[in-house]
């Protein structure tokens, strides 16, 4: 079945000048297998369509239950010089979080 992350995981973002930082942690330990099968840098990239200009590279932390995304090029430049409405990428997290993946029914009972 399709679910939005939010569902199964929680999210925090910020920045490191022009590169949004965003931190998926699955809610239950079992969820974090279909996070790394579904949440591939891929995906996150043509989530952000029209946001991330660059390149998108995702760390994997089994033992914190996270995945880890950077987002190159998306902040129109940093904090001190970005005109973006959100130029921290504060609201990146909530935004991954929309984003639907294929879980089986089983994992949500």
């Amino acid at each position: 079945m399709k679910i939005q992350l939010l569902e199964i995981a929680h999210a925090r973002s910020g920045d490191k000048g022009d590169t949004a930082n965003i931190g998926l942690i699955a809610r239950k330990p079992e969820f974090y297998p279909a996070l790394v099968r579904e949440v591939t840098a891929e995906r996150v990239k043509k989530h952000f369509t029209g946001i991330c200009k660059g390149e998108v590279e995702r760390f994997e932390l089994p033992n914190l239950l996270a995945l880890n995304f950077l987002l190159h090029q998306s902040l129109g430049g940093g904090g001190t010089v970005s005109l973006k409405t959100d130029p921290q990428g504060k609201t990146l997290s909530s935004a991954l979080l929309r984003m639907e993946v294929e879980v089986d029914e089983k994992l949500l009972k």
